[in-house]
């Protein structure tokens, strides 16, 4: 992550997830990391634009995260959409997808996403990626 993004200190993360199992999960283990984030779900990528359209400068999330294949607006669309709007550039994004495809994570990355991670498949695994993506919103300061 760039050393002079300036982060919200908000403790929203807007998350785009079409499945409800893994949004059961996420809110799940989000819960169990650091119950005082807020977590809100939108299914499909209008969503998300549409939640951040209705949001003040001084309410914006944390964090988005979003997989990379929803209904709508694919994750890769958001991120295109979102770069082409300067009020929403020092948002970090986070792309989550079952694809390990380098050419997805590049193009992600080129089009503005902090991150590509690769769904994990198992419950140890998510919940360390749940802490890289809550390390995304407030990362430790190095000593």
């Amino acid at each position: 992550m760039p050393q002079n993004l300036e982060l919200s200190s908000s403790k929203l993360i807007l998350i785009g997830e079409d499945d409800i199992d893994d949004q059961e999960f996420l809110k799940e283990i989000f819960s169990s990391l650091d119950a005082s984030f807020i977590i809100v779900f939108t299914t499909n990528g209008m969503g998300i634009l549409n939640y951040l359209d209705t949001c003040n400068d001084g309410d914006m999330p944390c964090l988005i995260l979003l997989d990379y294949n929803m209904p709508g607006l694919t994750g890769l669309e958001i991120l295109k959409e979102l770069k082409s709007r300067k009020r929403f550039h020092k948002i970090p994004k986070i792309i989550w997808s079952t694809s390990r495809s380098a050419n997805y994570r590049d193009i992600c990355l080129e089009m503005g996403a902090n991150e590509y991670l690769v769904k994990p498949s198992n419950v140890n695994d998510l919940m360390q990626t749940c802490r890289q993506i809550l390390d995304t919103c407030f990362p430790k300061k190095e000593a």
